[in-house]
């Protein structure tokens, strides 16, 4: 079993104390599945472990406590002795169902969002539940949703407290955004899903997986997990990484010359990144979009922009043919690479042999900072490595201004052929 961290705390759950060793402390963990698949009782694992650490811990919750204490006991966990001793609080939520017939029904969430503060403020707990947050998110305009939810989780975290955080899995496309607005702001992602036998009829258990944004270097993992009276959920756990780098990149050799001059075919507009650099700063993660959703988030921006004059940035990125065609790089490992230069809060997307980077914060020095990350993020940081493969990474920043007219004009003109 994985030593426990200093700066980690235990959840409970098999499998993230013993392949992460638990919790980031002020960290905000996102929980997704189904109905039914067992999210209440992870969270309960969570709750229990809390209280037995002596940790007060805030349970919010649709269910009546009775029904909650009903829940607890089928894994053995005397909730009522917890919440007698104050170590547990149960705080009820309704649902905001009728909120939807008002004229501006965004204004009622956010005050729903903004009342999980005060209620943290009132109680100074050193842990939260929400199960589940799903019917309090049902944002119409994305923007004030990330606003918002930030606003919130970034109140909890400074008071570091650790947070799991229960979503519904999405059904529908707006749901799906909703829930991708939310992910990137999370330290990491446990996605649960429902076994079914061979009929297609859903069985006791299921599959969960958990997925790092923000360190948790270990990586990912799954594992199968089924639910054993008065035990509660119990992992199959095999303690090996489920994804794992399947491309070996060769140490460049001095009998490759040609290598070392470039491709002169590539666009005009594109230049060599081998001499740019500056400072490091914190790597963390950030999300990848389809290019359908990457151009309306590129379109919200664009809006904002000439509305309220905030400036952003776009920065375009290319790896040379000849790069994948010597097994220098792969277009995945660039984009892995870039996946962890960047911040969480920025937007990816990846287009043949492009990697667009949307930033919402305007600073020449943006490329120069991803770049420099970059280097110490690729498969090999040799500086004989570095030298070779800088020469085949191209890189440009494009310029907003007031005559921008949308993200197709944008797009079309940085990824030409590839749209046509």
């Amino acid at each position: 079993m994985m030593k426990r961290k200093v700066n980690q705390v235990k959840t409970g759950l098999a499998l993230i104390d013993k392949a992460w060793g638990g919790f980031y402390r002020g960290g905000t963990y996102l929980l997704i599945g189904p109905r039914k698949s067992g999210r209440t009782l992870l969270g309960l694992h969570y709750a229990m472990e809390s209280a037995k650490n002596k940790e007060v811990c805030i349970f919010f919750t649709s269910m009546r406590p009775k029904d909650l204490m009903i829940h607890a006991a089928s894994i053995d966990f005397d909730l009522q002795t917890y919440m007698n001793q104050n170590l547990i609080i149960v705080v009820r939520v309704a649902p905001p169902t009728d909120i939807y017939e008002t004229e501006n029904p965004d204004n009622f969430l956010v005050e729903y969002l903004n009342d999980i503060v005060t209620v943290i403020e009132q109680y100074q707990p050193e842990r939260l539940i929400f199960d589940e947050l799903t019917p309090f998110v049902g944002f119409e305009n994305l923007g004030l949703l990330q606003q918002t939810y930030l606003q919130t989780i970034e109140a909890i975290e400074e008071r570091n407290i650790t947070s799991l955080m229960v979503l519904a899995e999405p059904a529908t496309p707006l749901a799906q955004m909703i829930v991708d607005s939310l992910a990137q702001y999370s330290t990491a992602i446990i996605y649960i899903q429902k076994k079914v036998d061979e009929n297609g009829t859903p069985v006791s258990g299921g599959r969960a997986t958990i997925t790092p944004n923000i360190g948790h270097t270990e990586g990912q993992f799954s594992a199968d997990f089924y639910i054993e009276p008065y035990q509660g959920i119990v992992f199959e756990y095999d303690n090996q990484p489920k994804f794992q780098n399947p491309f070996q990149v060769d140490e460049p050799k001095n009998e490759q010359p040609g290598l070392l001059n470039g491709n002169s075919n590539s666009s005009k507009k594109y230049k060599p990144i081998t001499n740019v650099d500056s400072p490091n700063d914190k790597i963390s993660f950030t999300n990848f979009y389809e290019l359908s959703e990457f151009s309306l988030l590129l379109n919200n921006q664009i809006a904002l922009y000439k509305s309220t004059g905030q400036p952003f940035t776009l920065i375009s990125m290319k790896l040379d043919a000849i790069a994948e065609q010597q097994r220098i790089l792969t277009i995945n490992q660039l984009q892995n690479a870039i996946r962890l230069s960047t911040d969480k809060k920025d937007k990816l997307c990846v287009v043949k042999d492009k990697i667009l980077i949307l930033m919402g914060r305007g600073d020449d020095r943006n490329l120069n900072s991803i770049v420099s990350k970059i280097k110490l993020n690729l498969p090999n940081n040799d500086p004989n490595f570095l030298g070779v493969i800088m020469k085949y990474i191209y890189a440009f920043t494009y310029e907003v201004t007031e005559s921008v007219v949308n993200a197709e004009t944008i797009l079309s003109e940085i990824l030409e052929e590839e749209i046509r």
